[in-house]
């Protein structure tokens, strides 16, 4: 008898349950029960009407094989449908939901083990489908693209761990279905996931005429997508799909199309003499509309150093900048025909407006957001925040039951994702509002770890050090968030003149707040004692009357109350400078302030 291995060519189904060890942590016996029941009560009887046999099974996975392709398929979407609509009546926390990796290749046989190359690929492909979804290899996906009829996204070519070659890979999620109705949402199925923005960076191209400069462009590039892609609220499309343009007369709109990219972003590197020329623009693909461009010139001294500069420029202002186009897009809908996404958008853009009214319609549109998608984490942390911003400001009825409301909101977040930079800043926020600076630093640094290029996250950083007591370094994250993004909010002068009143440079705390379009009575506070503690009188009482005026119950102790040094040194300071304008505490009797414009 032959010692040689039995191989054959066969379809190969990995699946196994997203979010298992969660499930694991909630109810042990109760999640090993419910993956015994689906195996019995939907997988098996399915195999059964497919032809496919189960070759291998370990804790939450499965391996299943199928002589065709065709059938492998489309058993996969039975068994994806059956669990969404069981799900339907579970509790999103408990509800058990696939993720399935499909390959057709060579296998090889131990009993009734399989091995192999096209084994390995179907587990691969298993992790990069969405929870609910499935993942397919371009071999499978060849054979039964014009035999099944669903809808399929090209999600490009992907490097595989321990497989030789690109593989690229096709995604299905159920609401793509147009054989059967949409299947409810199930945990860590993410319709929006189609719906937000979607953005390709095509090689920068080098008009230099040097050969050596082609390593530095190709490198620009990548260091672009891979940036960008730490950013959740856009869909970056692989490396390996946009390269394959490079050095090509393109059409614009064509590679769009091809790529799945609602917009993309081009570019040029020139070299002249001692200087670089980096431009760069970003193309709505719909209407071929420049939305944003940008020239970066910079002196030729160390090439990785301007690599480096220039890329986290680029990365700080793109999100923005698509985010500015998608309002125009979303001002034609009604926030019941938006998807999550978008939902999430436009409740921030409500929550940057800081006004009572604008945050009881972000609190809206973020619960419709929810109500989509119940597990997407992005937009937990925005409600955590949105709910904090009502918390700080006094804007609701009952402080208690939201603060424990954001809190449930933001730890929720975190168990669906810890790799969401948006989530540990907002939760560092959080615990900066509750004064736990040793938290807040700890989720500080996590998110500047996942996102370096944030500009949000930089400026807090730069906000949090003010509080621990090391401005000057404090006045250095927040000038970086300044150049990281020139389009930054308003709000960031506020953070600098904090940060230079705490550093006792008073002069250019003042300069700070001048750059605000409107100031309120917080601000008002700290400009009279910067003002104070220069020796103009006349200036510190002029704001200390706009304070009485903008809130005429205002209070020092309860003002103080709301600042967050961790040095006491640095809160009397503080004290000094705003008693010293002329504000007085409630113990000292009432104040008849001249309120004078």
């Amino acid at each position: 008898m032959s010692d040689r291995p039995r191989r054959r060519l066969a379809a190969i189904v990995a699946a196994d349950v997203a979010n298992y060890s969660r499930l694991i942590g909630l109810d042990e016996e109760g999640t090993l029960k419910c993956i015994r029941d689906v195996r019995r009560d939907i997988v098996s009887p399915l195999l059964n009407e497919h032809g496919g046999r189960i070759a291998n099974t370990a804790g939450d996975s499965l391996l299943l094989e199928f002589s065709s392709v065709v059938d492998a398929v489309r058993c996969a979407l039975a068994i994806q449908l059956a669990m969404a609509e069981r799900n339907a009546g579970e509790p999103v926390e408990r509800r058990l939901v696939f993720r399935v990796g499909i390959n057709v290749g060579d296998v090889v046989s131990e009993g009734d083990d399989l091995l192999g190359d096209g084994v390995n690929v179907a587990a691969r492909l298993e992790g990069l489908a969405e929870a609910g979804g499935i993942a397919l290899s371009d071999d499978a996906y060849r054979q039964i693209r014009d035999r099944v009829d669903i809808s399929w996204s090209d999600a490009g070519e992907h490097e595989l761990k321990n497989i030789a070659r690109p593989v690229r890979v096709w995604r299905w999620l159920p609401d793509q279905t147009e054989t059967k109705p949409p299947a409810p949402a199930a945990p860590g199925f993410r319709p929006m996931q189609q719906d937000k923005p979607s953005i390709a960076v095509l090689p920068f191209a080098n008009m230099s005429g040097d050969p050596e400069q082609e390593f530095f462009v190709d490198g620009l590039t990548e260091d672009i997508i891979t940036e960008l892609s730490r950013r959740h609220e856009l869909f970056v499309i692989s490396r390996n799909s946009s390269f394959t343009y490079k050095g090509q007369a393109v059409n614009l709109r064509e590679i769009a199309q091809k790529l799945g990219a609602q917009y993309l972003v081009e570019g040029s590197v020139r070299k002249a003499g001692e200087r670089l020329r980096v431009t760069v623009q970003l193309i709505d693909s719909d209407n071929d509309s420049h939305i944003w461009a940008e020239k970066y010139d910079r002196k030729l001294d160390d090439i990785f150093e301007i690599q480096d500069e220039v890329t986290s420029a680029i990365v700080a202002t793109l999100p923005g900048r698509v985010e500015a186009a998608q309002h125009d897009r979303m001002a034609r809908k009604t926030p019941a025909n938006m998807a999550s996404y978008e939902c999430v958008l436009a409740a921030k853009v409500r929550h940057h407006r800081s006004t009572i009214e604008d945050n009881v319609e972000a609190q809206k549109l973020i619960d419709r957001a929810l109500q989509l998608d119940p597990d997407y984490a992005h937009a937990l942390a925005w409600r955590g925040c949105i709910l904090g911003q009502a918390w700080v400001y006094g804007w609701c009825e009952d402080r208690e039951a939201t603060w424990d409301a954001l809190v449930a909101d933001l730890g929720r977040a975190l168990s669906l994702d810890d790799n969401d930079a948006d989530v540990h800043r907002i939760l560092a926020a959080i615990n900066i509002g509750s004064n736990d600076l040793t938290k807040a630093r700890y989720h500080q640094e996590r998110a500047l770890a996942l996102n370096p290029n944030y500009d949000l996250v930089v400026v807090q950083q730069g906000e949090l050090l003010t509080w621990l007591g090391h401005p000057e370094e404090g006045i250095e994250w927040i000038r970086k968030a300044m150049r990281l993004n020139p389009h930054h909010p308003e709000r960031f002068w506020s953070h600098l003149g904090k940060a230079h009143f705490t550093a006792r440079r008073y002069g250019e705390a003042i300069e700070a707040f001048m750059h605000l379009s409107a100031m309120d009575h917080t601000h008002h506070a700290i400009l009279a004692a910067a003002h104070a503690l220069l020796g103009d009188d006349v200036a510190a009482s002029a704001h200390v009357a706009r304070i009485y005026k903008l809130e005429p119950d205002f209070d020092l102790e309860t003002y103080l109350s709301t600042l967050h040094y961790r040095d006491e040194a640095d809160l009397q300071h503080h004290r000094e400078g705003v008693v010293k304008a002329g504000v007085k505490s409630s113990s000292d009797g009432p104040r008849k302030p001249n309120l004078v414009e």
